[in-house]
């Protein structure tokens, strides 16, 4: 048996130990990542109306038949600034359609304003100032983007911005392998 003098120095050295190795584990994942439980999941049922200026809403029918991005949003969001290029790029390019959720928008006007001045990629968009699509989807922070199948089905979730790099290495081969199945 161990004396209690002898446990006092080792459940230290234990508890560090464990510790350490729980550290160690989280340094190796990407911060970046968030997981969803929602993906190989059906998209949330939601109807959401349309935003200012537009004549249709958006709601999770309109996700069927095609691979598509939906993509949650706000004027106020800093880092859609910098997405939002690419966005128009996607769609000039016609890659595959986006459909946009304007989330949390405190005054009605601003989304549509900024769409009107950046450009408007979404072949639809949905005016989700109560965040009830946005909690439906698991929306941690806009920018998010998720990957949706022809059947309606969630197969990605990107947590930030898509940039370039994103785009080829991540999204765009999930786009085309899905499109291929």
């Amino acid at each position: 048996m161990m004396s209690v003098g002898r446990l006092l120095y080792v459940l230290p050295l234990a508890a560090f130990l464990i510790l350490a190795v729980y550290f160690w584990i989280g340094l190796g994942k990407d911060p970046h990542q968030i997981p969803s439980v929602l993906i190989d999941q059906s998209v949330p049922p939601f109807d959401l109306p349309p935003i200012k200026g537009h004549e249709r809403g958006f709601n999770s029918e309109d996700l069927l038949g095609q691979v598509s991005l939906v993509n949650i949003f706000g004027s106020w969001c800093v880092a859609c600034r910098v997405e939002h290029p690419f966005l128009m790029r996607i769609k000039q390019e016609g890659l595959v359609p986006i459909y946009g959720i304007d989330w949390r928008e405190k005054d009605r006007d601003a989304g549509p304003a900024w769409l009107a001045r950046h450009g408007d990629p979404y072949t639809l968009v949905g005016d989700d100032p109560e965040s009830k699509a946005a909690i439906a989807f698991g929306v941690t922070g806009a920018p998010e983007t998720f990957i949706v199948d022809e059947a309606g089905v969630i197969r990605y979730k990107q947590t930030g911005p898509i940039t370039p790099d994103i785009w080829e290495e991540t999204l765009w081969p999930i786009v085309q392998d899905l499109r291929a199945d």
